[in-house]
């Protein structure tokens, strides 16, 4: 599984999203920049601190022209389930089969958690920064804001 990296741009893919609609990236690419973050699973503590993280700052996230996009192996049912309990705003996207977790080289921690990354691109689809800490969710979201507002 090769780890994407800072100025590699990001694969092309399509999952479902929490609402049963197919989400191509491609559709998104070109229009805003986007967090996109991989997470272990919906309803556990660190996940749900780090999505209502997410939630909190979402419009910060609005007016510096990003998207912001969560995606673990939960399946849409969960995800349906887990934006409506935290009120969440942004999109969810099901990779039941850890297809794009891979396509971006996103490993396990500690060999049995699937790892937490948050990747932030540019309109053009490059990658500009990447943060993974398994424990600190609400890292992910100050790395984020500052690398956008660069």
């Amino acid at each position: 599984m090769a780890k994407l990296k800072k100025g590699d741009k990001i694969p092309s893919f399509s999952l479902t999203d929490q609402n049963g609609n197919l989400f191509n990236i491609d559709y998104v690419l070109g229009k805003k920049s986007l967090v996109v973050y991989f997470y272990p699973k919906n309803e556990t503590k660190v996940c749900t601190a780090q999505a209502c993280s997410f939630r909190d700052a979402y419009q910060d996230f609005q007016d510096l022209g990003c998207e912001v996009i969560g995606i673990s192996s939960d399946d849409v049912k969960s995800h349906i389930s887990f934006a409506e309990n935290h009120h969440l705003p942004f999109v969810l996207l099901s990779d039941g089969n850890k297809k794009v977790r891979k396509l971006f080289g996103v490993a396990n921690d500690m060999l049995i958690i699937p790892g937490r990354t948050t990747y932030v691109i540019n309109k053009e689809g490059v990658i500009i920064h990447i943060f993974s800490d398994q424990l600190s969710a609400g890292k992910h979201i100050k790395e984020a804001l500052q690398a956008l507002a660069q």
